[in-house]
């Protein structure tokens, strides 16, 4: 049975994208090593926590002994790398975190692959010749755009975070091993993720969070930067596309084709809200804009055309289906 390493798996993206994958890939072992920051939780794997194929490892991406210890014990095939320092407004106080772990941590995941996968440069060992390294990255690295245009797998870098620059260094340094290495790599850049099992510090937890404490709802400026909305299931299926069946070396970005800006995704939850738990007076009321991050990108969104015509990926949701999904599931988490 082969047996593959995911990183980060305890955090937003990797707790959806473990299970949707052992269920789907029931001939693959998955050892989920993750540090267990305050990003992770365990309880977001417990439909999983007794899987046969599943095991968990608490550990740090940048501790290499034990990367190499991990390799050497489950003799991985292959590695989905999601861990990742995430939240912008964090790498603004706390860059540091974001520097070790994004640019580091990943350089210690594709050293020790390299080295346990491979002879020299382009010559694979034995049993290892289709052992692959998917990296999970953000749309972010791109940097901003005006209110026209998409980021595509052609987009210069432009990171304008210290969040983003560190992410922008990890793709590069994946992208490096492909071409000094011959290493089997394969990148994904997605855009905003929402769903079941996100942090609560995000921006759609916070409003859900807050509209039913009725809490004043921050929302950063004018409300009007955009983002293009992703369902995490759609990711996690496009990850598990591009890992199976992406071409040596490549980007793929991920995109859900909603762009929607700050204030609309208030004012729709509110609305939700409004009928799914009326009170008095309309969530909407407690909506109040607060002093604009520094740095703040005005707007995101992603050409997802390659991975739709080469691995005939499509997002099954649209932000108004999946958001309602979201909301049900949030309200029995904080009720």
């Amino acid at each position: 049975m082969q047996t593959v390493l995911i990183t980060g798996g305890a955090g937003f993206i990797g707790s959806n994208f473990i299970p949707f994958f052992l269920e789907k890939n029931k001939e693959i072992k998955v050892v989920n090593l993750d540090l267990l920051t305050y990003a992770g939780n365990l309880k977001n794997l417990q439909e999983v926590e007794n899987n046969e194929n599943y095991i968990f490892v608490k550990g740090d991406i940048c501790d290499r002994n034990l990367i190499q210890s991990l390799f050497k014990k489950y003799n991985f095939k292959s590695v989905l790398h999601f861990a990742a320092e995430s939240h912008v407004d964090n790498s603004i106080k706390n860059p540091d975190a974001f520097i070790k772990t994004n640019i580091f941590g990943t350089f210690n995941l594709l050293d020790v692959a390299k080295n346990f996968w491979m002879e020299s440069p382009n010559v694979y060992k034995a049993g290892f010749e289709n052992s692959r390294f998917l990296h999970v990255s953000t749309d972010e690295v791109y940097g901003t755009l005006g209110k026209t245009g998409l980021f595509t797998e052609e987009t210069s870098y432009a990171p304008n975070s210290p969040y983003s620059a560190s992410k922008a260094s990890s793709d590069f340094l994946v992208r490096s091993y492909f071409h000094t290495y011959g290493l089997n790599v394969v990148t994904t850049n997605c855009s905003n993720n929402y769903g079941p099992k996100q942090h609560d510090e995000k921006l759609i937890p916070t409003i859900i969070r807050k509209a039913i404490s009725n809490e004043e709802i921050p929302i950063y400026g004018d409300g009007k930067n955009i983002r293009d909305w992703l369902y995490v299931l759609d990711h996690c299926i496009g990850i598990e596309l591009v890992f199976k069946t992406g071409k040596l070396g490549e980007t793929y970005n991920i995109g859900g084709k909603n762009e929607r800006d700050n204030l609309y995704i208030a004012n729709t939850i509110c609305a939700l809200l409004d009928e799914i738990s009326p009170k008095e007076t309309s969530y909407k009321n407690q909506i109040t804009f607060v002093k604009d991050r520094p740095g703040h990108d005005f707007r995101y969104a992603i050409d997802a055309s390659k991975i739709e015509k080469e691995l005939a990926w499509e997002a099954q949701e649209n932000f108004e289906s999946g958001i309602k999904k979201t909301i049900n599931w949030y309200l029995k988490k904080y009720k």
